[in-house]
């Protein structure tokens, strides 16, 4: 299951409480762009025939084409980063589910989807195709809900309380945890010549999360503790089959995988173990989200599930090896050059202000997210009648319509991003104002989470989470050889940590 969580693309969670780059205090994320004299232009594209149109898309997406392939030559086509078209799940067995969406695929039109006064999110996390709330309890999680609705700003600024709160052991625990980690990964080499990291992974980052956003120690179940992983990984497959290209053999893929929304039934188990296990053992953390944010018990319990399970477990899930891959299989001398950073400004002790020093080290982690979001499409609805603009052209959206942007193409546009398709570890050290097009969080990296937007409230903790990852590595190591799935090779440091 652990390979299924490098194709599934959940949202993050982030923190507001300790950025370095976040600089604005207001609760807007960022405003559409101002109105231009820019052409109106007649959006582009078509949905085709009914039924006929949505599934030859869909076979594109998913077969012929895949997802990148399948916006560019669209994109090329119609000469246009916005234009209509269809995106799964759809026919034969979505009949409720509406795939015609308005494609937004450059910074600029991609901005308009994080304007509260014009978009709303209202069930469209993940399109017009909603996994059935009898995965979540049978209530809506607040990933699910608009602004506009009153529980929103309750479950928002409890998702920053936890984060808040659980600054005080967040890294003691992420170094407790990585340390346990990097053994097994010492161990698993110097036996085999290799270790696969996902599993190792995903079992610490479990353990690590579980602790500081639930406040429950997971070895208090010797089957949480063993299983609990699975358990979210399964809880989230079942949820996201029909929307994700997973690569197995056609048509098989096409047949059983995005033909059909999967029941809840076949994980229900697993969930109500993990509910069960947070209810016994995430006692002050239930009780702080009803006493002080006026949250019903069950309604704290799922949403601390969706936190745990969707945003930061399967976030960092699919995150983190990207980022492990950018470092460990470069060969231009970037890991000297973290090497020398983090020795020289991290201190002996990291910490969350220590890490705030590593600029280099920061680059690289923005620029993974930038090339690798883990989230890589974005959805809303527009609340109202409202022109869109592109770098060139104005649209007109109508109410109702659905805006789609594929991240993996909006990172690369070539307007903003200096040779897109690059990786560059010292992009955002050069430049530091294209954080403002950062988009990974649902809002640019120099917005602002709050009760009144959709940008995920733990954008800052996931960045320094990272830093605090890559640092650890480099003061216990001179160098790592890998891939997203592996270590081949890895050299203990000679000089200790200043």
């Amino acid at each position: 299951m652990s390979a299924f969580m490098m194709s599934i693309t959940p949202g993050i969670p982030s923190s507001s409480s300790s950025s370095s780059s976040s600089s604005s205090p207001s609760h807007t994320v960022t405003s559409s762009p101002p109105p231009t004299s820019l052409p109106v232009r007649t959006i582009p594209g078509a949905y085709g025939l009914p039924l006929l149109g949505p599934i030859s898309d869909r076979l594109d997406y998913f077969w012929f084409q895949g997802p990148e392939t399948f916006f560019k030559k669209r994109t090329d086509k119609y000469k246009s980063t916005v234009f209509r078209t269809n995106v799964p799940p759809s026919f034969p067995l979505f009949l409720g589910v509406n795939p015609n969406v308005v494609a937004v695929l450059d910074c600029k039109s991609f901005s308009h989807l994080f304007d509260m006064d014009l978009v709303e999110k209202k069930n469209c996390l993940v399109g017009d195709f909603m996994p059935s709330v009898k995965f979540t309890g049978d209530l809506r999680t607040c990933a699910y809900l608009d602004t506009s609705e009153p529980q929103h700003a309750q479950i928002k600024n409890f998702a920053m309380d936890i984060l808040k709160q659980s600054s005080k052991i967040w890294v003691t625990e992420l170094t407790a945890n990585l340390s346990t980690f990097w053994d097994t990964i010492d161990a698993d080499v110097a036996k085999d010549g290799k270790a696969s990291y996902l599993i190792p992974l995903q079992k610490s980052f479990f353990k690590f999360f579980t602790k500081c956003l639930v406040g429950a120690d997971a070895s208090n179940s010797p089957k949480i503790a063993e299983s609990g992983y699975a358990m979210l990984d399964r809880w989230l497959a079942l949820q996201l089959l029909p929307t994700v290209k997973i690569g197995v053999l056609q048509p098989l893929e096409e047949i059983f995988l995005h033909s059909f929304a999967y029941p809840s039934f076949l994980v229900s188990g697993d969930y109500n173990t993990l509910y069960q296990f947070i209810e016994e053992y995430g006692k002050e953390v239930v009780n702080r989200g009803q006493t002080e944010f006026g949250l019903g018990k069950e309604e704290v319990i799922h949403n601390l599930l969706f936190v745990l399970g969707f945003n930061a477990f399967g976030g960092f899930s699919v995150f983190l090896p990207s980022l492990v891959n950018a470092i460990a299989s470069d060969t231009t001398g970037l890991q000297q050059r973290l090497v020398k950073e983090v020795r020289e400004n991290a201190g002996s002790t990291l910490s969350f202000e220590s890490v705030k020093d590593l600029q280099l080290v920061q680059s690289v982690v923005y620029e993974t997210l930038r090339l690798n979001p883990p989230v890589p499409l974005q959805f809303a609805r527009a609340r109202k009648d409202f022109q869109l603009s592109s770098h060139d052209s104005a649209f007109e959206i109508k109410k109702g319509e659905l805006l789609c942007g594929f991240q993996t193409q909006v990172m690369r546009d070539g307007k903003i991003f200096d040779a897109p398709e690059t990786f560059k570890p010292d992009r955002f050290l050069e430049n530091k104002e294209l954080q403002n097009y950062l988009y990974w969080s649902n809002g640019p990296q120099t917005g602002s989470p709050s009760a009144s937007n959709k940008q995920c409230p733990g954008k800052d903790t996931v960045t320094l989470t990272a830093c605090l990852f890559v640092a650890y590595i480099f003061q216990r190591y001179d160098s790592i050889t890998g891939t997203s799935s592996s270590i081949t090779a890895v050299e203990k440091a000679k000089q200790e940590a200043v």
